[in-house]
């Protein structure tokens, strides 16, 4: 366990706190530890790097394709192409000018293409081959999009303005490494924009270790808000603002139902993401939240 954990926090106060599923290729098992120094969950056993690219090889999972096929896909990429308008008008409100933007994670590269089309210049990292074939389509260049965050680190040191993470940050293995590096990438005044589940949420609560958001072994790292200005506070990046995703309770929920159940109930699924939402509204714990960093030097 040592070993393992030393490639996330070097934290050694680790509690037990859950057992969970691979639902989406393995069906084996792993435990998410609580990491109670940082209010974080650590998935063990973390899977080597050579192992970890097989978990992603799956047609289930939906972020690496652009499926229309079943009912779960129609509705992600319905709420997909919803969110990027609001992303990117939430960026734009948020920013001085368009300037350079790098999306890590970009996926099959939709966000990338609608802030380019928009006026701002694009930088993608996508390590899925298959996603990044695709993305690379959309974009005006095709090496806008590289396949390692490394490849920037040489020549793009302190030139981005803005650095935006959707839902990447929790399958980040080197944790406290790769914030270094983005700290590195972003500018004196830039800002990074974090999207993650939120394990303290309701529909969390409700599913435990059914939870889809869980999502492991992909998901190395499941965040609290406590966790997200501790892990980024060492290193002098601020959070200044925390956004709701309003639409991923319900989606989080109807996944979760399928692993809960083997049936998607669409009812139930939509009963709790609903309350979930309704309960977050003075609780301020919703299903994943967005949270603006700001480089503070």
């Amino acid at each position: 366990m040592k070993k393992e954990q030393r490639h996330y926090l070097d934290q050694k106060n680790l509690k037990l706190f859950l057992t969970c599923k691979d639902h989406t290729v393995s069906r084996e098992t792993f435990n998410l530890y609580l990491d109670e120094d940082n209010d974080l969950l650590i998935t063990l056993p973390r899977p080597s790097d050579l192992e970890l690219p097989g978990y992603y090889q799956s047609e289930a999972y939906i972020s690496h394709t652009d499926s229309k096929e079943s009912l779960m896909d129609k509705v992600y990429q319905m709420i997909k192409n919803y969110s990027i308008k609001k992303k990117l008008n939430m960026i734009n409100g948020l920013t001085r000018q368009k300037g350079l933007l790098l999306d890590i994670g970009c996926g099959t590269g939709d966000f990338l293409a609608s802030c380019q089309k928009d006026g701002w210049k694009v930088k993608g990292i996508e390590p899925n081959e298959k996603a990044r074939d695709l993305s690379g389509k959309k974009l005006e260049a095709k090496e806008l999009v590289s396949n390692d965050i490394h490849f920037l680190l040489e020549s793009h040191q302190g030139k981005f303005d803005v650095i935006t993470m959707w839902h990447v940050l929790e399958h980040v293995p080197n944790l406290m490494e790769y914030i270094q590096q983005l700290k590195l990438l972003l500018k004196p005044d830039g800002l990074i924009v974090i999207a993650v589940p939120n394990f303290k949420s309701y529909d969390a609560n409700h599913y435990k270790e059914n939870w889809a958001a869980y999502d492991v072994p992909r998901h190395l790292g499941h965040f609290s808000d406590t966790a997200i200005k501790n892990v980024f506070g060492k290193f002098d990046l601020e959070v200044i603002k925390t956004l709701p995703l309003i639409f991923d309770s319900f989606y989080v929920s109807l996944l979760s139902e399928k692993y809960k159940t083997g049936k998607s109930n669409f009812f139930s699924a939509f009963k709790t993401g609903l309350l979930s939402n309704l309960k977050a509204k003075s609780s301020k714990q919703y299903s994943s939240l967005i949270y603006l960093i700001k480089n503070s030097n």
